[in-house]
């Protein structure tokens, strides 16, 4: 498969007495492809997004695959992880995460001086498609939160990565400026053919996008541990 494969995948937590493991039996992501992880708050959405942007490891038995190359197995071997992490993913968190002394135009190219892959044509392009270039030289503390959370979706396009992994990138917007957000972070990654991976608690506000669903359900067990499954539904 060209696209990510995750399969017999679980992740788990442990805090004293508590446990909690998300489980997922299989989940296949064609390129360009857009899937949207929905579940209640606390069902394990964000720590499923942290595997598969090779941010937290798996549990052992995991199989998680792209192209040829074993992601699950890179975890040996951490300065190769590192530089695949980089090269394969382009990250949007909920509230941007954008450094505060750097204008917009240098937070959208960051990304491209960690990985080696400067080009000042695709910043400015970025730039001029999410509507950024009047503010292209502020820094994002004179910034809107919605103008902060499309600098964010420039930065994480700015490299090339073949796949976007947004965390609840609407949380902190309200209604239309959540939309607006959404619709340019899936639009332009489609035109750059980059699949994305996107989390929302909000089933209202994404499902018009018309994204594969895959639904996180928590149930728990017999002495005390909490399990989060994964299944594709519809909206």
């Amino acid at each position: 498969m060209e696209g990510l494969h995750l399969h017999d995948a679980s992740v788990s937590l442990r805090d004293g007495d508590r446990a909690f493991r998300v489980s997922v039996d299989d989940l296949a992501i064609a390129p360009g492809q857009a899937v949207a992880l929905t579940g209640a708050s606390g069902s394990g959405k964000t720590l499923l997004l942290e595997v598969l942007g090779l941010l937290r490891r798996p549990d052992p038995e995991t199989r998680y695959v792209w192209r040829e190359i074993d992601l699950a197995g890179t975890w040996a071997r951490r300065a190769e992880l590192a530089a695949l992490r980089g090269r394969m993913f382009g990250f949007v968190p909920q509230t941007g995460g954008l450094l505060p002394f750097l204008d917009v135009r240098a937070n959208v190219a960051l990304p491209q001086r960690v990985t080696g892959r400067e080009d000042a044509a695709r910043v400015g392009a970025l730039i001029e498609r999410l509507g950024l270039t009047a503010v292209a030289a502020l820094r994002p503390g004179a910034l809107s939160i919605g103008q902060r959370q499309r600098v964010a979706v420039a930065r994480a396009l700015a490299h090339r990565p073949p796949v976007i992994i947004a965390d609840e990138p609407t949380a902190a917007l309200d209604g239309d400026t959540a939309s607006d957000v959404l619709a340019l972070l899936l639009d332009t990654a489609a035109q750059d053919g980059c699949a994305v991976i996107l989390s929302s608690h909000d089933h209202s506000r994404v499902a018009p996008f018309g994204l594969r669903r895959v639904h996180l359900t928590s149930q728990r067990e017999a002495g005390g541990q909490v399990i989060s499954t994964a299944e594709e539904m519809p909206w």
